[in-house]
């Protein structure tokens, strides 16, 4: 079944007469969500709202209750997807930077003005506390900003002299053409307009594939970029849960998609790598991380563990550049432990609509079972569980974990070389500072990775040693537009935001003209 888009689209609210959020029960902002007209149970392709046959359960992992349900679509749903971007692309490849540089600021401002309803969504499908759902909301229009001045900018260059004289070469920028996007559960929002927005800047158009996990965050955005004026075809948003394997197996070897952004697992993207290999495809691909968290005796400690807590604990530490091994100088140890377990002692885990509230559940069962093998097998090997350790009980569903910190870790556990994803703060001691880089260092991947001390040749030392994609020195939180996101060894490559995102989506193409002659 297929209706046109505009049905919803075309309702409106008053803005100015919504109630605050914390005087409205969960019910209410879902009510509130649906009279919006965002809460989409549609998959979107062409501008229009495709109903499947066959349809899977949203759950909110907070109470185990049933959202909605979203289409469970077919590779022949995302055929047709494909199609879309394609025929789509050979119109909007000529439009002007400037529009579409004002079709993503348009963007950008509806999802300014629903700010609210986003970060609902977040909060009912991944779990998050509303207020990180809502930073998450604002972090994902900033990405429609920066590539929104970025669409005015592609510049080519004029190559002058050659070794011939009567040559001269101009290059020109080009986008890739139709691109497939592969989105996970953790940023709904952020992950999708970071890959978007760059694609539309650069002229492209796109094919998303999110997470079953938290569809409706990404079918919200699709029902705003239609009302921001973006062509139809230009972003398709196409849902699934049994065909996943097979509709990434599609966007890998269609050739009629020339680029795969994709951010999970390694293991997952190495097999797309090994799909898109026979038409050799271009790729993005930002892939797991087991950020060390650097502690030197000279740091700021006081300053350290906020930075610790920052990138450790947000997301309930489900988060790809979260501190997965924090090493703290011996000098220090004990008293960044103390003021670490004092901190976390104050979290509250529960429903991240409720007052209060700062840390949520985890997204689902298989999450948590991880994050319960990683603390039992560091307490077998000798660690020391100071706060948390167990699952928090009294709640509405069993995914909720006590934020833990665990002392006397070793390069034993199996902490320092799997990435726990979840509320889980390992701390190693160490000796020296070579020590420190050298087990920093000792992991196959390399996403982020943060220091803290006072010394300025020491922070720039240990950051040019590190192999990693990003340092953060002296601070947790190093994402932002203007940052190239994107990482090293199995983190995969290509880089996200920043001045170089949108090259990711273009080609170089070389014009050279003879016959010049003084």
């Amino acid at each position: 079944m297929i209706r046109n888009c505009n049905i919803l689209l075309r309702r409106a609210v008053n803005r100015s007469t919504l109630i605050s959020r914390r005087y409205l029960s969960s019910e209410a902002i879902l009510d509130r969500i649906k009279q919006d007209g965002l809460l989409c149970e549609s998959s979107i392709i062409d501008g229009e709202e495709v109903y499947g046959s066959n349809t899977f359960a949203v759950q909110d992992p907070a109470t185990g209750g049933v959202i909605g349900t979203s289409p469970d679509l077919s590779v022949d749903s995302l055929d047709q997807a494909i199609g879309s971007s394609l025929a789509a692309f050979k119109t909007f490849k000529r439009v002007p930077g400037s529009e579409r540089s004002d079709m993503l600021t348009r963007w950008r401002n509806l999802i300014l003005e629903y700010a609210d309803d986003l970060a609902g969504l977040i909060t009912f499908e991944n779990g998050k506390p509303f207020n990180e759902a809502k930073g998450e909301v604002m972090y994902a229009a900033s990405f429609l900003s920066w590539f929104a001045g970025e669409a005015t900018r592609i510049y080519g260059d004029m190559i002058q002299p050659m070794s011939n004289s009567t040559v001269r070469t101009i290059t020109m920028l080009q986008p890739i053409g139709v691109v497939g996007v592969i989105t996970p559960w953790n940023f709904p929002a952020a992950m999708i307009t970071r890959k978007v927005a760059a694609a539309i800047a650069a002229g492209c158009t796109a094919v998303v594939k999110p997470d079953s996990e938290t569809p409706f965050t990404a079918l919200a955005l699709g029902q705003l970029a239609l009302r921001a004026g973006i062509p139809p075809g230009v972003l398709n948003i196409v849902t699934t849960k049994s065909s996943l394997a097979e509709m990434g197996k599609m966007l890998c070897e269609d050739p009629r998609v020339r680029k795969i952004s994709f951010t999970g697992s390694t293991a997952v993207g190495g097999l797309l790598m090994k799909q898109s290999s026979s038409g050799l495809k271009k790729l993005s691909l930002e892939l797991g991380g087991n950020a060390p968290f650097i502690v030197f005796e000279d740091a700021d400690i006081d300053q350290a563990v906020s930075a610790a807590i920052a990138c450790k604990f947000r997301g309930s530490g489900q988060t790809c550049v979260c501190a997965n091994r924090i090493y703290v100088a011996a000098q220090v140890y004990d008293e960044f432990v103390d003021k670490l377990t004092q901190a976390v002692r104050t979290f509250v885990v529960g429903n991240g609509f409720a007052d209060g509230v700062t840390h949520g559940p985890l997204i689902h069962e298989r999450a948590i079972a991880k994050v319960e093998r990683h603390v039992q097998d560091a307490v077998a090997l000798g660690g020391r569980v100071l706060v948390g350790g167990s699952r928090a009980t009294g709640h509405a569903s069993e995914l909720f974990f006590q934020p833990t910190v665990i002392r006397d870790a070793t390069n034993k556990m199996l902490i320092t070389h799997e990435e726990t994803f979840g509320p889980v703060a390992g701390i190693f001691k160490f000796s020296s500072e070579q020590d420190a880089i050298d087990a920093a260092n000792d992991s196959t991947v390399g996403l982020a990775s943060y220091v803290m001390t006072k010394d300025l040749s020491r922070a720039f030392r240990v950051a040019e040693q590190l192999d990693f994609g990003m340092v953060g020195l002296n601070t947790g939180l190093i994402s932002d537009a203007a940052v190239p996101f994107g990482g090293v060894k199995q983190s995969g490559f290509g880089r996200e935001g920043s001045k170089y995102g949108i090259h990711e989506y273009l080609t170089v193409k070389a014009v050279s003209v003879g016959g010049v002659v003084y």
